[in-house]
């Protein structure tokens, strides 16, 4: 989920440990509870500073190693230990417990969209993707601002968010009715496919499509059980070349390889004399475009002169992150 729905969400767990009696007795307690449930649903997310370094970080690790179950253990513990050292008098394992839920709670509800989590590492490096709910759900959002707002103005928060979370519960299933019945249209319009990604958007009845049979792939929407394929490209293995295999140890490509299960490439001789080397992930169509890539721009001496991974809208704008790739 996003940063804004992390937010809501701790604030929430926070009101609701209110039905527990040692957080209730004490202004104190309740303080570092609600201090350590709004840092437990944050906390996970701190790999998102990767940013600074580069996309092809970010994209490899980010809800890696700070999702998985160590990092899910560990992190309940060192804010207990520091919110403790700010409140000396707040009882240890009351906030250590409220803590590790919001934690629990953020990691499972990352599973439940596309992008996923590794929530099994050690044990297994898999992407763990139910991708039932978009990574910003207006609704449940929408809930926990209502919630929020009914708590300012008086309403019990016990009662408030129990009633708020068996609501979006419900919801939860219904997304997994509405997914099950568009992965059918799928099946009904293509027939052969042998892979499907069925993607949520922030339009209930809206999903996004792509696909995969043995011969082609197929990009598309899908409103209710009406589905709409708007492209469609055969399957074509990407070439060994040395140009190839050159762009495939970039580190750029190799995240992006690590990231999409389905993608296209693109291969081109540019008038400067570099190799352009484009994998373009067809998750994503957007306005007609596939603003996920990843390219490579490879010399006759198999050297990477520059490279991207990315969200990219414009030609232009992809040109100029190459160039500052290349300049660094």
């Amino acid at each position: 989920m996003d940063t804004g729905t992390h937010l809501v969400m701790g604030i929430a767990i926070g009101g609701l440990a209110l039905v527990d009696p040692v957080v209730a007795e004490s202004s104190a307690m309740f303080g570092a509870v609600m201090a350590g449930t709004i840092l437990g649903q944050q906390a996970p997310d701190v790999d998102t500073v990767l940013k600074l370094r580069n996309n092809a970080i970010y994209i490899r690790h980010h809800r890696g190693i700070t999702h998985s179950i160590p990092a899910t253990i560990l992190w309940p513990i060192a804010i207990t230990a520091i919110l403790s050292s700010i409140v000396p008098d707040a009882n240890l394992l009351h906030l250590w417990l409220w803590t590790q839920i919001a934690v629990f709670l953020h990691v499972f509800v990352d599973i439940f969209n596309a992008y996923g989590t590794q929530a099994f590492r050690p044990f297994s490096k898999k992407w763990v993707a139910l991708g039932v709910i978009n990574t910003f759900d207006p609704y449940i959002f929408g809930l926990h601002c209502v919630g929020i707002v009914l708590w300012v103005f008086g309403a019990n928060p016990v009662w408030t968010f129990s009633i708020m979370y068996v609501i979006i519960v419900c919801y939860y299933i219904l997304r997994f009715m509405v997914q099950r019945a568009v992965k059918k249209a799928v099946h009904n319009t293509i027939q052969d496919e042998e892979y499907v990604i069925v993607a949520p958007t922030m339009r209930f009845f809206y999903w996004r499509i792509a696909a995969a049979s043995k011969t082609h792939y197929y990009v598309g929407r899908a409103y209710r059980r009406s589905v709409n394929i708007y492209d469609k490209f055969e399957i074509v293995p990407l070439p060994r070349t040395p140009y190839v295999n050159a762009a495939m140890q970039d580190e750029n490509l190799r995240s992006f390889v690590s990231f999409s299960p389905l993608y296209r490439w693109e291969i081109a001789e540019l008038p400067s004399g570099l190799t352009e080397v484009r994998l373009i992930d067809l998750r994503y169509r957007s306005n007609d475009r596939y603003p996920f890539v990843a390219v490579a721009h490879v010399n006759d001496d198999l050297e990477i002169v520059n490279s991207y991974t990315g969200w990219i809208f414009s030609e232009d704008k992809l040109q100029r992150k190459l160039q500052i790739g290349a300049s660094e």
